[in-house]
């Protein structure tokens, strides 16, 4: 597959400048003081250019030896939390600033929006600007003109088409912005997260749009704090740390990675050393085992897998006790709460819980669980709730393949479970 973007020792560092402060307030008659010696300097010195201190500067790399490949056709999302470098390495891509070292091969038109305010002459009406961003992107009037009426209908700005766009609300802004850099069909479309701006409906229509984009064979960019929205629009994601690379792959393994501030979750777990739980009862071990009865971290979408609880009971005048399991998918969201129906009457001593999860259940992707034990006799007591204590990937590993029966990429949902059907004729 072609190769739309390639990153190779990327490095972009700016100077920081720190002004020295006295630790003493100065009055007005310092202030005033040294101006007039600064004055007086300027006047004898006309030509001279002031020394900076290197004391008061120092250097940040926004980006650290950046390394990927993105294929043409792929819809990659860039997460990181502020700070990470996510901003500058868009800005890059765009050619709005320049690397301090490291190449960057693009093959194709970017279209870029990434910040309120960029892109767009505000002097300029939106009638005028979306000419203006086309024939920037390289294409005829009569190309733009084929697009005119779609890409102004999609922004909802018809109105205030003959309004120079410095009049603009930021929303309109936004939204003609967008709908310009989707539809003047770039090989290559990049988002930033400005479309927080926009209201939910429209927020829901770029998405649709940017996920249309996609399965057109172009390549989609797209920055978000929105782990949700990273998991349903991309199949890929960068996770960006302090300017460096963190990890690189499939949406749900590296979204699983932020969450986890770059702490893999086992697929087994000892808690024997540690304290989790109360007087009544505590948590030792966690394991996810796949068909083979093997601890694993990964398992096929077409295979079976058991969660097993290992606890510790403290008492034997204790409530019924109840096992249960939480399972979250990578974006936090819980699926399903998996609460035992064996309500026994438990005696001091250790146990081992274990849940049976059927194949062709859970979706593909990343899932935390959470393990927990209850009663609910004398109200609801929580005896210990340890979240995101083991972890695995649901992989399908044929989904690519030819002869699979089934989708030909991720389907939607967190669930695809495998019904019987009848299809007969009437």
């Amino acid at each position: 597959m072609t190769i739309a973007i390639k990153v190779e020792n990327l490095s972009k560092k700016y100077i920081i400048r720190h002004e020295q402060k006295s630790a003493s307030y100065d009055t007005f008659s310092d202030t005033l003081i040294q101006g007039c010696k600064n004055m007086g300097s300027k006047i004898r010195h006309p030509f001279s250019s002031a020394k900076i201190d290197p004391k008061t500067q120092e250097e940040f790399w926004a980006l650290n030896d950046i390394n990927f490949e993105i294929k043409q056709g792929d819809k990659v999302g860039i997460i990181g939390r502020n700070g990470a470098g996510k901003s500058t390495l868009l800005k890059i891509l765009s050619r709005i600033t320049e690397p301090t070292s490291g190449k960057i091969h693009i093959n194709g038109r970017i279209a870029s929006l990434l910040e309120v305010g960029t892109g767009f002459h505000p002097e300029l009406t939106g009638r005028e600007n979306i000419y203006l961003n086309g024939a920037i992107l390289g294409m005829s009037r009569k190309e733009i003109k084929a697009k005119f009426d779609e890409i102004v209908d999609f922004a909802e700005v018809e109105k205030f088409l003959d309004t120079p766009v410095k009049r603009y609300s930021s929303g309109m802004y936004v939204r003609l912005a967008f709908s310009v850099a989707a539809h003047l069909e770039p090989e290559i479309l990049v988002i930033d997260e400005v479309l927080a701006v926009g209201d939910a409906q429209f927020q829901k229509k770029c998405l649709g749009k940017m996920d249309d984009v996609g399965k057109e064979g172009r390549t989609v960019i797209f920055v978000s704090h929105s782990m949700p929205t990273i998991t349903t629009l991309c199949d890929k994601a960068i996770l960006l740390e302090s300017g460096e690379l963190a990890k690189i792959g499939s949406t749900s393994e590296t979204v699983m990675h932020y969450y986890t501030c770059g702490q893999t979750t086992p697929a087994s777990i000892d808690y024997s050393n540690q304290y989790i739980g109360d007087d009544t009862a505590r948590l030792l071990q966690g394991v996810i085992k796949n068909s083979k009865e093997e601890v694993a971290h990964e398992i096929d979408i077409t295979e079976n897998l058991t969660v097993h609880m290992t606890f510790e009971v403290l008492q034997d005048n204790c409530d019924l006790l109840v096992p249960n399991f939480y399972i979250y998918a990578s974006n936090g969201e819980c699926v399903f709460v998996a609460v035992s129906n064996l309500k026994n009457k438990y005696t001091q001593g250790k146990y081992i819980s274990i849940c049976h999860i059927p194949e062709n259940l859970l979706n593909e992707g990343a899932y935390f669980v959470a393990l927990a034990l209850s009663s609910f006799e004398s109200g609801i007591t929580v005896h210990f709730f340890e979240k995101n204590a083991i972890s695995f990937n649901v992989a399908d590993r044929y989904k690519d393949a030819s002869s699979s029966p089934g989708w030909a990429d991720t389907m939607p949902g967190l669930i695809r479970p495998s019904f019987v059907w009848q299809t007969r004729k009437i």
